[in-house]
């Protein structure tokens, strides 16, 4: 789980290609999600769509908490797809990040539930900055 100090982001050509063409074709559910999380919605938190992380591209990315979410379609409940989904999973996990699963059924029928849970998650990881109390901003200036 350590990251080297200069960690490399290079991403193939054709992997950036297939990013930019699944956030032009997004499914329901990703356009319905991508409306809570855009601009830093939910929470003041920023996450990306259709990232690439090493040979795949994760759905939705939140960096500052080193979180994933990924919406499932029916094709990733088949036997032949599960194998292929956990070894997706532990390769971005092996990156640092968390891996959140939803289906698309469960983002259409549960939208507060699944915001809910994301959001747990980032509380949970995300670095908090501590900020001076009020009567505190400006006293090392004065002090000096």
């Amino acid at each position: 789980m350590d990251e080297p100090k200069d960690p490399s982001w290079k991403v193939s050509s054709s992997l950036r290609s297939k990013a930019r063409e699944l956030r032009r074709n997004a499914t329901d559910a990703e356009r319905i999600l991508w409306s809570e999380l855009r601009d830093h919605r939910l929470n003041g938190i920023g996450f990306r769509r259709q990232v690439p992380i090493k040979n795949y591209i994760a759905d939705f990315a939140c960096h500052a908490a080193k979180l994933v979410v990924e919406l499932d379609g029916g094709q990733h409940f088949s036997d032949r797809s599960k194998p292929a989904d956990a070894a997706r999973t532990a390769v971005i996990e092996a990156r640092g990040f968390r891996v959140l699963r939803f289906s698309n059924h469960e983002m259409m029928t549960n939208r507060a539930g699944v915001l809910e849970t994301i959001a747990a998650a980032v509380a949970e990881r995300a670095p908090t900055l501590t900020l001076p109390r009020k009567g505190e901003r400006g006293q090392e200036k004065q002090k000096s």
